[in-house]
């Protein structure tokens, strides 16, 4: 059950029960593809940065270590030691990024294994299947995600197939559920909306995955290729369409200004790479803009990434030697760069949610919005 506590300028606060907890949102989710960050970090550093909800990925699981292993451990709640709730996504978007290693029918979609270079092919009831077998909290309809731009006629084509196969997700999913040996009988499904950049093609499909009904709502098929203005425009066409009684769920987005504007807009669940990626490259975000440790000016700066920062990182070692460990190439000033991100992310939306409950939002939507992009 999803209860919206109290809305303010568009954003909304609210609390999601689930059979792993309870789920309080504005939410970010923190994805760890196999079961683990990339980049060294597991369920416990999770914990330790406040995150509410894990997010795993059903076509890299599927194809290791494979759903029967995951399920025969349990699940993968219990294979990974994660306590929370945890959402897998489809298998949707890995397949849309291997475009040229593809080909996409009505049943499903076929396509080489990045291990071996085996044919798999994965349609909703696979999908779904695999996502039973994990037994995650959350599990994502099976969809087309398409590049931005693309031909119209070519969306309006593909949305109605992921109608369809929304249909044959739900059918599999509650199937699935009503299994005796069920991981999780009592997991969720959400839909995805598609559309590309065509606000009444957005409309209509939005319309389409109602009508079949869902326990959440997802927007799919954003930040592929599309300037962020045209994100804000399709997620403002959409929103007034979807129920104001379920969750909606933004994925793969974003930055921190993105996950700002969208929560303006109404938007309820995030997940994102970003965290991690920037990392890699000594890119660390703080609530006055993002640092980037390897510049000079931090070689002999002893201060935490940021003042008053109560991630691992902060808590311990200054900026000069975390940018010592990514110039020596060292894993540990990865790490740390990543469990700070992290904290930042699920800090960030915490306050976001603490500033609604308290109806603040506008004024620190009006603050926030000047200094986030800014590099310090």
């Amino acid at each position: 059950m999803f209860i919206v506590e109290n809305e303010c300028s568009g954003a909304r606060a609210g609390v999601f029960d689930t059979v792993h907890g309870r789920i309080r949102t504005p939410v970010f989710m923190n994805v760890m593809t196999a079961a683990a960050i990339r980049g060294g970090a597991g369920s416990e550093d999770l914990e330790n940065v406040g995150c509410q909800v894990a997010l795993s990925n059903t076509y890299h699981l599927g194809l290791r270590p494979g759903e029967k292993a995951v399920k025969a451990m349990g699940g993968l709640r219990r294979f990974m030691d994660w306590k929370g709730p945890l959402l897998t996504d489809s298998g949707g978007f890995q397949v849309f990024s291997l475009e040229n290693l593809r080909t996409i029918t009505e049943e499903g979609v076929s396509f080489c294994s990045y291990i071996d270079g085996k044919r798999i092919f994965m349609g909703p009831e696979e999908s779904l299947h695999i996502q039973a077998s994990l037994g995650s909290t959350i599990a994502m309809a099976f969809d087309e995600c398409v590049k931005n731009p693309a031909p119209k006629d070519y969306v309006a084509a593909s949305l109605e197939r992921t109608t369809r196969w929304l249909k044959r997700s739900k059918a599999q999913w509650e199937a699935e559920k009503a299994k005796e040996d069920a991981v999780n009988p009592h997991q969720l499904l959400f839909a995805i909306n598609q559309g590309g950049t065509y606000p009444d093609l957005r409309i209509a499909h939005a319309k389409q995955i109602v009508e079949v009904g869902a326990d959440g709502y997802a927007i799919g098929g954003l930040a592929v290729g599309e300037e962020a203005e045209v994100m804000y425009e399709i997620i403002d066409s959409v929103i007034p369409f979807l129920p104001k009684d379920r969750p909606r769920y933004l994925m793969g987005v974003g930055t921190p200004l993105n996950i700002l504007e969208a929560v303006k807009r109404g938007v309820d669940f995030f997940d994102c790479v970003l965290p991690q990626r920037n990392a890699k490259r000594g890119n660390v975000f703080t609530f006055s803009g993002r640092r980037y440790l390897l510049n000079e000016k931090y070689r002999l700066d002893d201060r935490p990434i940021e003042e008053g920062c109560g991630c691992p990182a902060c808590r311990r070692y200054s900026r000069a030697y975390i940018r010592h460990l990514l110039k020596a190439d060292e894993r540990l000033g990865m790490r740390l760069c990543i469990l700070h991100n992290l904290w930042f992310y699920n800090h960030f939306a915490a306050r976001i949610r603490e500033k609604i409950i308290n109806g603040d939002f506008e004024e620190y939507y009006r603050e926030k919005k000047q200094v986030l992009g800014v590099l310090l």
